[in-house]
C-alpha cells in the first residue's frame, strides 16, 4: 500500500539502490553479499555445529539433522522480518524462522553460541569467497597486459618523468610497470585469502565456557576444530574476544585498497596517453563522448576506474577507526559500519577489475603518433651521442658542444616561440662543422638504439615473474569481459 504522497512498495526504482550492484558489479560479487548468501550460510552454520555437537556425544537425532540439512535454503525472509522487528535481534529472528521449519530440530538450533557464532564466522566465509571471486579476475587483466606487453615490447615511446619528456623507454616496458604493480596485488590478495581464520565456536567472551558446560568440563571435546574443519578452513583464532580481531578487517581492506591505488594509477597513465593521442581504450562504434562536441573520444572506462578506485582506497579508514575503539571483549558500534565497508570494499574492486581487463582487452596503440612525438623530442636526446661521434671522427669535445648548445638553443626557440618543429637534425645537416660524421647521422637517429635493454627486460619479466603466477589461473583465462554500461 502506497504511502500518502509516496511511492508504493513495489516501484524499486522509488527508492535508492546501490549503483555497485544495481549498475556495475558482477551478479557473482552482488551474490556473495546478499542476504540470501548471509543467511543461507547461518543456516550451514548452524547445522554444522549441531553435527560436531552429536558427533561428540549431545543427545542431538539423525532426524533433527536431517530436517535442518532439508532446510536450509528455504528461508521465509518475511518472517524473519517480522521477527526482528518485534525481537530487536537479527540473529534470534532467523533462530525462531529456522526453527518454525524445523519443528524437531527446533530446541537445538544455536546450542551454545552466541550470535558473533554465525555472524563473524559468516563474515569470515564471504571475505574468503569474496577473495577467490577477485583472484582470477586479477590474474586475467594481468593476463591481458601480458599479452600487450609481449606485442610491443620493442615499439619504442617517449619516456616521461614529471610529465617532462626524458629518455625513450618502450610501450611494452611501460605496460610492465603497471603489471609489476599487480603482480604485487595478486600476491597480496592471495596473502590475504590464505591469512584468514575461521573465528570457530567460541562462546560469548571468546572463552568457550558455554561449550564446556555442555560437555560437562571434557576439554578434549574439540568442538572448534570440527566445525572449523566442516567450513572449510584449515585454521581457526585460537584466542577471540566475542568478535573476531577487528584488525583481520584492516588488513582485508588494506589489500584492496593498494589494487586501488594501482589501478588508479595505470588507468590515469591511459587517460594521459589518450590526450596525447599514443593509446586509447576501447570506443565502441555508436558510443558517443560528449553530448555537445560529437568528436570527442573521452576515456570513459578509464574515468570511472580512477572514479571508483579512490571509492576503494578511502573505505579502509572505516576499520582502522573501528578496530581502535572496540572495547574489552566487544561493542557493538562495528555492527552497522562493517555492513556497508567489507561489501563496498568488494564489490569497488570486482567493478574496477572488470572493467580494467575490458580496456586491457581493446587497448589501441597508435605508432604514427608515437613516432612523430619521438621525432620532436630526440634531436635534443641525441646530442650526447652526435659529440661521440664527432669526437670519435678527430673533433674537439668542448668546441662541438659549444656547436651543438648553440644550434639546440636555436631550434628550441622555433618549438617554443614560433610553434614550429624541431629542426635541429636540419642545422646540424646544414653546418659543415659536423660533415664527418653526415653519413652516421641516421644511425645516431635511430630510436631504438636509446631505448636500452627495454625489450630484453620486459622479455625476462613476463617470463620469470608473471606467467608462473598466473599458472594456478589457467582454467579460468578464457571469460571475456563485455560491459553493458
Amino acid at each position: 500500500m502506497a504511502t500518502a504522497g509516496g511511492p508504493g512498495e513495489e516501484d524499486a526504482f522509488a527508492r535508492y539502490r546501490s549503483p555497485l550492484v544495481s549498475r556495475y558489479a558482477s551478479p557473482e560479487m552482488g551474490f556473495n553479499f546478499s542476504e540470501r548468501k548471509k543467511f543461507g550460510t547461518w543456516r550451514r552454520l548452524w547445522l554444522y555445529l549441531a553435527q560436531a555437537e552429536k558427533s561428540l556425544g549431545l543427545p542431538i537425532t539423525d532426524e533433527q539433522i536431517q530436517e535442518m540439512e532439508a532446510n536450509l535454503d528455504n528461508i521465509d525472509f518475511k518472517m524473519a522480518a517480522e521477527e526482528e522487528k518485534k525481537l530487536r535481534h537479527d540473529v534470534m529472528a532467523h533462530v525462531h524462522t529456522f526453527a518454525h521449519c524445523c519443528p524437531k530440530a527446533s530446541g537445538i538450533i544455536h546450542l551454545g553460541a552466541t550470535s558473533c557464532y554465525v555472524g563473524d564466522n559468516t563474515d569470515l566465509i564471504v571475505l574468503r569467497d569474496g577473495f577467490n571471486l577477485l583472484l582470477p579476475k586479477l590474474a586475467r587483466v594481468i593476463s591481458r597486459l601480458a599479452d600487450f606487453a609481449e606485442k610491443y615490447a620493442n615499439l619504442p615511446t617517449l619516456g616521461f618523468t614529471h610529465y617532462q619528456p626524458a629518455q625513450l623507454t618502450t610501450v611494452g616496458k611501460r605496460c610492465c610497470l603497471w603489471i609489476q604493480d599487480l603482480c604485487m596485488d595478486l600476491q597480496n590478495l592471495e596473502r590475504g585469502r590464505d591469512d584468514l581464520r575461521f573465528r570457530g565456536v567460541k562462546g560469548t567472551t571468546g572463552t568457550q565456557a558455554s561449550f564446556l558446560q555442555l560437555f560437562e568440563g571434557n576439554h578434549e571435546k574439540e568442538l572448534d576444530r570440527l566445525v572449523t574443519a566442516m567450513a572449510g578452513f584449515k585454521r581457526a583464532y585460537i584466542v577471540t574476544g566475542q568478535t573476531y580481531s577487528r584488525k583481520v578487517d584492516i588488513e582485508v581492506l588494506s589489500v584492496l585498497a593498494s589494487l586501488g591505488a594501482s589501478i588508479h594509477k595505470i588507468c590515469t597513465d591511459i587517460r594521459l596517453l589518450a590526450n596525447l593521442k599514443e593509446i586509447e581504450e576501447p570506443f565502441e562504434r555508436d558510443q558517443i563522448g560528449s553530448s555537445a562536441m560529437p568528436y570527442k573520444r573521452n576515456p570513459m572506462r578509464s574515468e570511472r576506474c580512477c572514479s571508483l578506485a579512490r571509492h576503494l582506497v578511502t573505505l579502509v579508514l572505516n576499520p582502522l577507526q573501528t578496530a581502535s575503539v572496540q572495547w574489552f571483549e566487544r561493542t557493538l558500534d562495528d555492527s552497522a559500519n562493517r555492513r556497508v565497508c567489507l561489501a563496498e570494499a568488494f564489490l569497488t574492486a570486482d567493478i574496477i577489475l572488470s572493467t580494467l581487463q575490458n580496456i586491457s582487452e581493446g587497448l589501441v596503440v597508435y605508432p604514427k603518433v608515437i613516432e612523430r612525438r619521438i621525432r620532436q623530442e630526440l634531436p635534443f636526446m641525441a646530442t650526447e651521442n652526435i659529440i661521440m661521434a664527432m669526437v670519435k671522427a678527430g673533433g674537439n669535445r668542448q668546441d662541438c658542444h659549444e656547436k651543438i648548445r648553440v644550434l639546440s638553443q636555436q631550434a628550441a626557440a622555433v618549438v617554443k616561440q614560433e610553434g614550429g618543429d624541431n629542426d635541429l637534425i636540419a642545422r646540424i645537416r646544414a653546418d659543415p662543422y659536423f660533415s664527418p660524421i653526415q653519413g652516421h647521422l641516421e644511425s645516431l637517429l635511430d630510436p631504438t638504439s636509446f631505448t636500452g635493454r627495454a625489450p630484453q627486460q620486459v622479455a625476462r619479466f613476463l617470463k620469470e615473474e608473471v606467467h608462473p603466477m598466473l599458472t594456478p589461473y589457467q582454467s579460468k583465462m578464457g571469460v571475456k569481459i563485455e560491459l553493458a554500461l
